[in-house]
């Protein structure tokens, strides 16, 4: 089984092709670059340097969100645009699940945050110790909220994501569990990931037709919420 990876939730892009359990490739930049003129790049280059025919995918995992609302549209056309054109299914992996898939063999509570603003994190709760469990699904919400659930689980976690830095003063003030923050090369999305955990989709048969898949973005974006709030403001 052979599957391409796409990461743009966020400021990091990336790009992998993973191949029977192995990760045979793997792009990720992370500096002052924006997606549109890196993804596809990054896609040739590792395509070229494995000799990679693109017509023996047998899927593409893309980060679904949430997320950077530029940054998930301009992943969502180009894994479209992909599998429009190879006639490949689309495997639509939550960035966060993907985050948390990286920790495996941790008997922490696995915390994956971005920054979602307003004093908000997207987040989920998972474990990944013998099988990778979701134990909250991702959502928006307020980083209080989030550690008051943790609290009441009573586990050790780990927190991951750019949603740390900005948030760890209230981490350190309200976790009241046992935490460490995961290192850098180990905190954000990453498309070997996406690609691995794709796979597993794709087994299980959680596949989407290329012209079906959307981003999930769990909030409206702020020029949706200014036209709502525009239109409230009109007698």
């Amino acid at each position: 089984m052979k599957i391409l990876g796409i990461e743009s939730a966020s400021l990091t892009a990336s790009a992998a092709i993973w191949e029977d359990g192995i990760l045979t490739a793997e792009y990720t930049v992370n500096h002052k670059k924006t997606h549109s003129q890196t993804l596809l790049p990054m896609i040739d280059e590792i395509v070229r340097m494995t000799e990679t025919q693109l017509e023996t995918l047998d899927g593409i995992a893309v980060s679904g969100g949430p997320g950077s609302f530029t940054g998930l549209r301009i992943g969502s056309a180009t894994a479209k645009g992909l599998g429009l054109a190879l006639d490949k299914p689309l495997l639509h992996v939550p960035t966060l699940d993907a985050m948390a898939y990286q920790h495996f063999g941790t008997d922490r509570l696995i915390c994956p945050m971005l920054d979602a603003r307003r004093g908000q994190v997207y987040c989920g709760i998972y474990e990944f110790h013998d099988v990778f469990r979701v134990i909250r699904p991702q959502a928006a919400m307020a980083l209080t909220e989030l550690l008051e659930e943790l609290n009441r689980m009573g586990r050790p976690a780990v927190f991951l994501g750019d949603g740390v830095p900005a948030g760890q003063a209230v981490i350190r003030e309200k976790a009241g569990i046992p935490y460490v923050f995961a290192p850098s090369f180990s905190c954000g999305p990453r498309a070997g990931a996406v690609a691995a955990l794709g796979a597993v989709y794709l087994k299980e048969g959680r596949s989407e037709a290329a012209r079906d898949h959307a981003p999930e973005y769990l909030k409206p974006s702020q020029a949706e919420r200014n036209l709502k709030a525009a239109r409230e403001q009109k007698p």
